[in-house]
C-alpha cells in the first residue's frame, strides 16, 4: 500500500489527495497524453491574448469610437490589454481557492467554456463597449493558468515536474508566436477571400468571426 504523507505509505478512502498520490505512485514515466492536454488547453489560452494584435487596429477603427486615427491605439490598449487583465487581476486568487477546494478540472473546464463563449462573442462585437465588457469577462471567468500549473505537477512524479511546467511554458510561447499569423490571416475574410465569403454574410459584417469560429473548433 502507499500512503499520502509518504510516512505510512497509507491511502484513505475518499482522499482526492491520496488519489493523486496514488496514482503518481503508481505511473511508469511521462503521461505524455495528460501533458498534451495541458499543452493544448494553455495553448488556446495563450492564443485569445496574441491573436489581437494584427487586427485590433482595424476593428476599433471601424466602431468609429476614436475622433481621430491617432486615438485608435489608445482605445486598443483598453480592449487588447487592460480589461483582459484587469479581469484576471480581481479573480485569479478566487479561481486558485476553488481549484484547491474544488479541484482542478471543475475550474479548467469552467474555463475551457468561457474561452469559446466569450471568444466567440468578441468575435460578433458590434461597439466598442461590448468588446470591453466580453474581454473582461473573460478574463474575470477564465481562471486556467494557475490551476493549470498545479494540475501539470500533479499529473506527474516529482522527478518529471519539471517537465510538466515546461509543457505550460513551452505551449504559451508557441501561442504567442502563431497567435499573430493566425489572427491576422484568418481576420477580415471577405476583403482576403471574396470567392469564399460574400461581404454581405455574417462574415463580411463580424470581421473577427471566423478566427473566433476557427477557435471554437480548435
Amino acid at each position: 500500500s502507499e500512503s499520502l504523507l509518504r510516512k505510512d505509505h497509507h491511502y484513505f478512502d475518499g482522499c482526492p489527495g491520496c488519489k493523486v498520490d496514488q496514482q503518481k505512485h503508481t505511473q511508469k514515466g511521462i503521461p505524455f497524453k495528460q501533458v498534451f492536454i495541458v499543452w493544448v488547453i494553455v495553448l488556446a489560452t495563450a492564443l485569445t491574448i496574441s491573436s489581437l494584435f494584427p487586427f485590433l487596429y482595424f476593428m476599433i477603427r471601424d466602431f468609429h469610437i476614436a475622433k481621430n486615427a491617432e486615438d485608435i491605439g489608445y482605445y486598443a490598449g483598453f480592449v487588447e490589454g487592460s480589461s483582459y487583465m484587469l479581469g484576471r487581476t480581481f479573480t485569479s486568487l478566487l479561481w486558485g481557492t476553488i481549484s484547491d477546494r474544488y479541484g482542478r478540472k471543475l475550474v479548467i473546464i469552467f474555463g475551457c467554456v468561457s474561452l469559446v463563449v466569450f471568444n466567440t462573442l468578441f468575435g460578433l462585437s458590434v461597439n466598442f463597449w461590448m468588446a470591453l465588457i466580453t474581454r473582461f469577462l473573460l478574463g474575470s471567468l477564465n481562471g486556467l493558468l494557475g490551476p493549470i500549473k498545479a494540475y501539470a505537477c500533479e499529473l506527474v512524479r516529482d522527478e518529471y515536474q519539471s517537465i510538466g511546467l515546461s509543457a505550460v511554458s513551452t505551449a504559451w510561447g508557441t501561442g504567442l508566436i502563431i497567435g499573430p499569423a493566425l489572427g491576422g490571416y484568418l481576420a477580415q475574410p471577405a476583403e482576403k477571400f471574396p470567392g469564399l465569403f460574400s461581404s454581405d454574410s455574417v462574415f463580411g459584417r463580424f470581421t473577427l468571426f471566423l478566427f473566433t469560429l476557427t477557435l471554437f473548433f480548435f
